[in-house]
């Protein structure tokens, strides 16, 4: 599967009405986004995945990530062997190996040896005819970029500055370096960050992302206080030029697509309206 151009990274289109979501995913084809991605904490993502792509017609559609703690390697593998030909060669199966804290108060559940379970996970869907190029991998540290390299079409590294794409793209050599970014459009500097802090808020206590950050400057100081530091340094916000700038700069740095998601207060509805205005500027 080859992979360019600007998608968009969305909570909405996983669980708002369905019926909305079509709608919603079928002008975002038509404004020339060349992927949409969704998230997975459990529950059913296969059906919201059936949704967007009975929706579109040309337009990747992607997990972003699917939860291996979540869903076996043969039940994922049996439902993308389900699908239409066409559909079949539009999914693109991001995996990730999620947090402990958010998998070992599960029940029956222990994250342990994230590399040996992504690779014995990457093994099943060997097993179950998913090919190595309709697969990616949610990598931040060296290991996992060299394993997504070595295994997958490549990487979806989320919550990343360009400096951590020009490193992953010198590990990944000529693989998928599909990013995500996280935009606020917002002009007024606290709001903007108001609202980026509280899409932070929930990442600060997990080891994965921590780790990375502070791999690519930042401090425990920007950690715990949610600096400003590190607020910009993961979050783009302003105005649309502002945002297609940082979109650009992951470009620059390596990024082969770039998938933004647009920071909404909490409970807020789906922001079409940031979507339209976004296109003309990134895809």
């Amino acid at each position: 599967m080859t992979l360019r151009g600007t998608g968009l990274w969305s909570f909405e289109l996983r669980h708002h009405d369905p019926g909305e979501v079509a709608e919603a995913v079928a002008e975002l084809e038509s404004l020339g986004y060349s992927a949409v991605w969704i998230p997975d904490i459990g529950g059913d993502v296969f059906a919201p995945l059936e949704n967007l792509l009975g929706a579109t017609s040309t337009m990747t559609v992607a997990t972003g990530i699917l939860n291996v703690w979540m869903h076996t390697a043969a039940e994922t593998s049996r439902w993308r062997a389900g699908l239409p030909d066409d559909q079949r060669e539009r999914f693109l199966l991001g995996i990730g190996i999620s947090h402990a804290p958010l998998i070992d108060p599960q029940p029956g559940m222990s994250w342990t040896k994230p590399l040996a379970t992504t690779s014995a996970y990457l093994d099943g869907l060997d097993d179950g005819g998913v090919p190595v190029d309709a697969r990616c991998i949610a990598a931040l540290g060296p290991k996992m970029l060299e394993l997504a390299r070595d295994r997958s079409a490549g990487a979806h590294p989320y919550l990343v500055t360009p400096e951590h794409t020009a490193a992953a793209r010198g590990i990944l050599g000529d693989g998928l370096l599909a990013v995500e970014q996280g935009a606020v459009f917002e002009t007024d500097p606290d709001t903007a960050r108001g609202i980026a802090r509280q899409a932070l808020a929930g990442y600060v206590g997990l080891p994965n992302y921590v780790n990375n950050w502070k791999r690519f400057g930042f401090t425990d100081e920007d950690v715990e206080m949610l600096t400003d530091r590190l607020v910009d340094g993961l979050i783009a916000w302003g105005d649309v030029d502002t945002i297609a700038a940082r979109v650009q700069e992951h470009r620059d740095a390596g990024a082969n697509h770039v998938c933004v998601q647009i920071l909404n207060e909490p409970g807020a509805p789906m922001n079409r309206t940031a979507w339209r205005e976004l296109a003309p500027a990134v895809v």
